[in-house]
C-alpha cells in the first residue's frame, strides 16, 4: 500500500513562487512513476506533470511549462513540485498521484493523495 502526503499550499499573490511537497510511504517507491494533479472547483481534474522512477524524464501540461519543475528525491521518498510565475488561473487543489508503469500525464494513477490548496490572488 502506497500512502501520500502533500503539503506546502497556500495563499500567494499573482507572480509568487510556492513550492509543494508529496511525501510517499512505499518501500518501493524509486519503482513509482509520480504526478501532480490539480482542480479547480466546477472544474475537472487535470494533469499538471509527471517524473520517472529515476527523475529521468519529465512531462508538463502546456499550461505550465516553463513555470512549474517537478522534481524527485528516491533517498527521502519524496515528490516536489515547484512553482513558479504563479497566475490566478493555477488556483486548484493540488493532488500528488503515484503510479506502477510509466510517467504518464493521463490521470490513470494507482495511489492519491489527499490534496493541497493552492490559492493565487491578483
Amino acid at each position: 500500500q502506497v500512502q501520500l502526503v502533500e503539503s506546502g499550499g497556500g495563499l500567494v499573490q499573482a507572480g509568487g513562487s510556492l513550492r509543494l511537497s508529496c511525501a510517499a510511504s512505499a518501500p518501493t517507491f524509486s519503482s513509482l512513476a509520480m504526478g501532480w494533479f490539480r482542480q479547480a472547483p466546477g472544474k475537472e481534474r487535470e494533469s499538471v506533470a509527471a517524473i520517472n522512477w529515476s527523475g529521468g524524464t519529465t512531462y508538463y501540461a502546456d499550461s505550465v511549462k516553463g513555470r512549474f519543475t517537478i522534481s524527485r528525491d528516491n533517498v527521502k521518498n519524496m515528490v516536489y513540485l515547484q512553482m513558479n510565475s504563479l497566475k490566478p488561473e493555477d488556483t486548484a487543489v493540488y493532488y500528488c498521484a503515484a503510479r506502477w508503469g510509466v510517467a504518464q500525464l493521463s490521470p490513470n494513477y494507482d495511489y492519491w493523495g489527499q490534496g493541497t490548496q493552492v490559492t493565487v490572488s491578483s
